[in-house]
């Protein structure tokens, strides 16, 4: 499995492709790129007849560069890393975090694709794909591109339980920028299996995790704040802040519980404050228990 993981802290369930697949796209893609540039290159000959040497020599370099080089490139950029070989065999071409590939991507592929496969009839490109643990030749490194597999079986998809509403918009000023990805993605694996471990042994890692985190933000948990309810709530306020920076600086600013009827709340969203945590108990008979469907409660 791939470890491709997005600014939300979501790790792709991307499987880089094998060798076997990889060489059969390859084998599509030249046979198609190989009929066209005979098939260009005949006619050509039989238009220029009257050419001399040096000129025949030059229109069939040029035919060479356009089809047989510009040809995959420009097929990858137009669909994103999807030839006729890959989309047969269901692979495609991403960039090293998962996005789509462009233009600079698809240009270094073709350009080490040249030495790599065309003059070394694909030695090198096989040789390069069985050393690198992703299986990636040479011209996916230059480029920082990857090839994964489309059609995989569609697993269930990985549920990260919300914060508490009492933690909402709590952490609105901390820096995240140096929190690791690969923090990121192990505190995301424990909120979807927190429920699966064992009490003790998932207290012990959610308090590791949480110091760990903390030590990266600078910002401890809150005094009485469990390190569960710490962790979802920080994954919470990034996908926020990565939220607004997609859709807008509106996009999650909103705090849940906070309505045109609560204005101290709405005068805190405006000035860009974060807004007062809702206190664990209030004057509710002694109802202590956080609303359902968070998997937490609020400490005592």
């Amino acid at each position: 499995m791939s470890e491709l993981v997005t600014g939300e802290a979501v790790a792709l369930e991307l499987r880089p492709a094998k060798l076997p697949s990889r060489a059969l796209a390859l084998l599509i893609d030249m046979a198609v790129a190989w009929a066209v540039y005979i098939a260009v290159t005949v006619g050509i000959v039989a238009s220029t007849s009257s050419l001399d040497d040096a000129a025949a020599a030059a229109v069939a370099v040029a035919g060479f560069v356009l089809i047989l080089v510009g040809g995959p490139i420009a097929v990858e950029t137009l669909s994103h890393g999807r030839s006729l070989g890959k989309l047969a065999c269901g692979l495609r071409v991403v960039r090293d975090d998962g996005g789509p590939i462009r233009f600079r991507h698809a240009l270094v592929r073709g350009a080490v694709g040249v030495v790599e496969i065309l003059m070394t009839f694909g030695v090198v490109a096989c040789v390069a794909s069985l050393v690198s643990a992703r299986g990636r030749r040479l011209g996916d490194v230059f480029a920082g591109t990857l090839v994964v597999r489309e059609r995989v079986p569609t697993g269930r998809t990985a549920f990260v339980p919300p914060p508490p509403p009492w933690l909402m918009g709590r952490f609105a000023g901390l820096d995240l920028s140096g929190v690791p990805e690969g923090l990121w993605l192990a505190i995301r694996q424990y909120l979807t299996r927190m429920g699966q471990l064992d009490p003790q042994v998932g207290w012990a890692m959610a308090e590791r995790l949480a110091g760990d985190l903390a030590e990266r933000t600078g910002a401890p948990a809150p005094q009485g704040v469990p390190p569960t309810a710490y962790l979802a709530a920080v994954v919470h306020e990034r996908q926020a802040r990565d939220a607004r920076k997609a859709f807008g600086g509106e996009a999650g600013s909103a705090v849940p519980g906070s309505g045109p009827s609560d204005p101290a709340a709405g005068a805190g969203a405006s000035a860009g404050v974060a807004p007062r945590p809702v206190p664990p108990s209030g004057g509710r008979g002694g109802d202590e228990a956080a609303p359902p469907g968070t998997g937490f409660v609020p400490p005592a």
